[in-house]
């Protein structure tokens, strides 16, 4: 709420279609099929073994044990293989998500933005993902094992394939402590569960809750298209005589052109912030980040966010805030790195939930170029001829066709 207000809610039926295809679809992660496919599994993980977190908690208020098998029989049975299938496929995908990171070092995640807190953030999560598909599977070694045994509270369920593949390991250990692993592992499960509620508020692991706002907020003008400046648009309309729809008066002040800290920002270029996963696909995909510049859409992001986090932190403390003598240009992101953006948009395209870095680089250039005239002599010459002689370069527009005149003398030679 730090940034300022955008109305985005036109187009809703596309909205809605878009949201469905590459927030819940996973339509833009298929890009790449080996991480997509991987990243699926856990996505479905997530979503169908919460399933079974429900049933234990329901177990916890009741003092029951399983409460639904009965009910559902051999249902039941084929539910928990479905719900073990898919604990293996998370726990097997997580392994190969931290060999990617951490020993074969795919590239873009390997990135200098990514040292300390953001590459000990995924190992942890990855690390917990883990330990809580072990529990479950543990969990249902040692309940039917203790089923087998008589033991009171526990129920036969059938044949569990993969826990199953552990209760040849297990089968020597006492009652009493097949109870402790069964409890332990059950308290295991809903306590993790519960506390990465609370975690993923502080880890860029939020995407999950925010990829579907982010992509039904998705900008759905062509890529190419570049917004124009409401402030800009109205005084040129005002000078021409051509009728504003902010009406024929100018606005009493003008705040800023462009965007100097976040407040210059629009609210959706925060909530883009918080919902980048720090995937970067984005840095892979970025011209200018390949060519050795120093501009990575990814820490443009990650950027935004920290200084989000900063001033509002501040604010909590009734700090200084927006006037700590800090702000997001200049502290968090250099003018090397936002002259080094191409906008085209690569990193937009490339995103799997529609983040737009490029907007709020455009957003900082225009502030650069209009509140301190701070571009590149280069640029300014190009500006200069583009006012005077409407292109880029420095000859008359009666000028402009002589090329196709000698290309016409070639022709007749």
């Amino acid at each position: 709420m730090l940034g300022k207000k955008e109305k985005r809610n036109d187009q809703a039926e596309k909205r809605w279609k878009t949201m469905l295809l590459v927030a819940f679809g996973q339509q833009k992660m298929f890009k790449r099929w080996v991480p997509a496919f991987l990243h699926l599994l856990v996505y479905i993980g997530f979503i169908v073994i919460n399933l079974e977190v429900a049933e234990f908690i329901i177990d916890g208020f009741t003092g029951q044990h399983r409460i639904f098998a009965p009910l559902l029989g051999g249902a039941y049975t084929v539910a928990m293989n479905a719900f073990e299938f898919l604990a293996v496929g998370v726990l097997v995908s997580c392994l190969i998500f931290l060999v990617r990171r951490n020993i074969t070092k795919v590239p873009r995640l390997s990135m200098s933005e990514l040292k300390g807190w953001p590459a000990m953030d995924a190992n942890l999560i990855l690390i917990i993902e883990i330990t809580l598909m072990m529990a479950i599977l543990k969990m249902n070694a040692a309940d039917q094992i203790l089923a087998e045994r008589g033991v009171d509270h526990y129920l036969p369920i059938g044949n569990l394939f993969f826990s199953g593949l552990l209760q040849p390991i297990m089968r020597g250990f006492s009652t009493e402590f097949l109870i402790f692993v069964e409890r332990a592992a059950w308290w295991f499960h809903i306590v993790g569960i519960l506390a990465f509620a609370i975690y993923v508020t502080y880890s860029k692991h939020l995407h999950i809750f925010l990829a579907f706002p982010n992509t039904w907020y998705s900008n759905l003008k062509p890529k190419g298209e570049m917004k124009n400046m409401p402030e800009v648009t109205n005084e040129v309309n005002m000078m021409l005589g051509i009728p504003s729809e902010a009406g024929a008066e100018a606005p009493a002040e003008i705040g800023r052109f462009g965007a100097k800290d976040i407040n210059d920002l629009s609210w959706i270029n925060i909530m883009n912030a918080y919902s980048c996963t720090e995937c970067g696909r984005c840095t892979a995909e970025c011209p200018a980040n390949i060519t050795g510049k120093k501009l990575s859409p990814r820490k443009i992001m990650m950027d935004v966010r920290d200084r989000t986090e900063e001033v509002g932190k501040s604010l909590d403390a009734k700090g200084a805030g927006l006037v700590d003598g800090k702000s997001l240009l200049g502290d968090y992101i250099s003018q090397e790195e936002i002259n080094a953006c191409t906008s085209c948009n690569a990193c937009v395209e490339a995103c799997p939930i529609n983040i737009d870095p490029l907007s709020i680089i455009l957003e900082m250039r225009r502030y650069t170029a209009m509140e301190e005239s701070g571009s590149p002599a280069q640029w300014n010459a190009m500006f200069q001829n583009m006012e005077t002689s409407f292109s880029p370069w420095k000859f008359a527009p009666t000028d402009r066709f002589n090329w196709a005149d000698k290309v016409k003398d070639e022709e007749i030679k």
